[in-house]
């Protein structure tokens, strides 16, 4: 081959691999919009609307559980839009219902009407998350030498929702509690602007329904260990993620200091793409999500075990570079030991099992901090949630080489 050829096969493979990494960040958009704001935002507008709406710990929590209820429906719901609509279309419809209904939180005072926003925002959410999450695994999939490091990408996106609900939401709370109406509306103009970025990124891209003679059915029970460690990440996660903000409030720490965790933690999400991408390319089996979820039950007693800044922040860099990792480990899980045609399905159980412990994980952390008189004993439990769930995942094998 002549120096000229293989100099524009490199200029070839080059630009491909550009394009794969512009593709995955802008997919990395819509993971911001379904988690990091329509939901990991709420940590830090819970501590103004619990003091101005006059909220206990469990109400507080039972916010999330209703979005996390929301999540569950949208996801139980997903295999069967995506046998009918593009797996695109459907993250950018979740993507811009969320950022509605981001925006109709400002409109209302009554917990009733803010329990229906947060679930349906909930479903708009399932939908932009998993719908992206199976285009990531079938860009992944286009290109082999990177699939870690796009579906990372993916996940790891949610740390640019972090960081901006960092940015937007406590100076307009820190003021005055009440102010935080304006708060959602600062995210739902993120989320509308992500969104619209997600939709220029991603043309061309597309997961259609498949022929019925393409379809590969899922067998849940094979990953069954995987499932059961997923399920008690979520039910561990979600009250650190719900509460830290409150707890560290309580524990004295100053507003701008608070404002610093949550932007090392959204950075240790956007990093968490590059520390964990070999490990999920190398393993088929449960290794990566125990590894995982021992470290988050770590991070989880830091911030208990010590109030001094050095701990909080560890915890908060630990935490922040690792969780988003296990549900791309769900992802590879799947894509390891599956074809392609049931990827749809098998992230959409995996997605369904985290859902449900999302659901329960915030009210038992609420009503255990309410009988202990603090949210450290909470903090505790939910560690212990996520060591159980490390143990489980160690016991999923690889399945045999289709």
């Amino acid at each position: 081959m002549s120096a000229h050829g293989s100099a524009q096969d490199g200029a070839l493979a080059a630009g491909a691999a550009s394009r794969t990494l512009a593709a995955a960040l802008a997919l990395a958009l819509a993971a911001a919009v379904s988690l990091g704001l329509a939901r990991f935002s709420y940590a830090l507008l819970l501590p103004p609307m619990r003091q101005d709406l006059g909220w206990s710990y469990v109400t507080a929590g039972g916010m999330n559980t209703f979005n996390a209820l929301g999540y569950l429906l949208g996801a139980l719901a997903m295999p069967r839009l995506m046998r009918r609509f593009d797996a695109r279309a459907l993250m950018l419809v979740g993507g811009a219902a969320a950022a509605l209904l981001l925006a109709a939180h400002a409109a209302t005072r009554a917990d009733a009407v803010l329990v229906v926003l947060r679930t349906a925002t909930g479903v708009g959410s399932a939908l932009s998350f998993v719908g992206g999450g199976l285009l990531a695994a079938r860009l992944a999939s286009l290109a082999p030498a990177r699939a870690g490091l796009v579906l990372g990408i993916y996940y790891g996106g949610v740390g640019l929702g972090i960081i901006g609900s960092a940015l937007l939401v406590p100076p307009i709370v820190d003021a005055h509690a009440a102010r935080w109406p304006a708060a959602w509306l600062a995210l739902a103009a993120a989320a509308a602007f992500f969104t619209l970025l997600t939709a220029v990124g991603t043309r061309g891209l597309g997961a259609p329904p498949p022929v019925a003679g393409e379809r590969v059915r899922f067998a849940p029970r094979t990953l069954a260990f995987g499932l059961a460690g997923y399920a008690m990440f979520g039910l561990g996660y979600i009250a650190y993620m719900t509460f830290i903000i409150t707890l560290l409030r309580e524990q004295g720490l100053s507003g701008a200091a608070t404002v610093g965790f949550f932007v090392l933690l959204g950075a240790g999400v956007l990093a968490s793409s590059w520390l964990w991408a070999g490990l999920l390319q190398r393993h088929r089996d449960g290794r990566p999500m125990a590894l995982l979820n021992a470290l988050l039950a770590l991070a989880t007693v830091l911030p208990v075990a010590s109030a001094h800044p050095l701990s909080v922040y560890a915890s908060g860099a630990l935490f922040g570079g690792v969780f988003l990792s296990v549900v791309a480990s769900t992802t590879a899980l799947v894509r390891h030991n599956f074809a392609p045609a049931a990827w749809p399905a098998g992230i959409a159980v995996f997605t369904i099992v985290f859902a449900a412990g999302q659901i329960i994980g915030p009210a038992i952390v609420g009503w255990i901090a309410d009988l202990s008189g603090g949210l450290a004993t909470g903090f505790v439990a939910s560690a212990a949630m996520l060591a159980l769930g490390a143990l489980l995942a160690s016991l999923q094998r690889a399945l045999p080489p289709r």
